[in-house]
């Protein structure tokens, strides 16, 4: 089982880590989206969802407090979905359905962050592949 959680592990994190290195050097053009969707202190809110990303993908990738890291990711995924992808509020049909697909997207992996979460903290050290056990102990 410890090499199907790596696997997994190293399949889920790519988007996240790829993500935060848009978030902290495409900085400007993110922020002015960001903005544009009402984001108040866009750009700090920009670099700071980028640190997220980044330090939520390195702990899951590397096993490093994994259950931090899941956390962290979900975090960002949920407040992500309500702020970025408010498809509720768009009129244009083809834009509300994108942002719908980015929202529902957003919540899926959130869930699995949630989930992955809650299954380092259970398992704990009893799960082999990590740097170390997990911070929280849900047993």
């Amino acid at each position: 089982m410890d090499v199907l959680v790596l696997i997994g592990r190293l399949l889920f994190v790519p988007l996240f880590l790829g993500s935060a290195v848009g978030h902290l050097t495409q900085t400007e053009g993110m922020a002015a989206y960001a903005k544009s969707r009402g984001v108040p202190s866009a750009r700090i809110a920009v670099l700071g969802t980028g640190v997220m990303l980044a330090v939520g993908g390195v702990l899951v990738l590397l096993g490093l407090w994994a259950d931090l890291g899941a956390l962290i990711l979900f975090v960002f995924l949920v407040s992500t979905a309500v702020l970025m992808h408010s498809f509720w509020k768009e009129t244009d049909p083809e834009a509300r359905q994108n942002e719908m697909v980015q929202f529902l997207k957003d919540l899926a992996l959130g869930g699995a962050a949630l989930m992955l979460f809650a299954f380092f903290a259970y398992v704990g050290d009893d799960l082999g592949l990590t740097i170390t056990g997990p911070l929280f102990d849900l047993r």
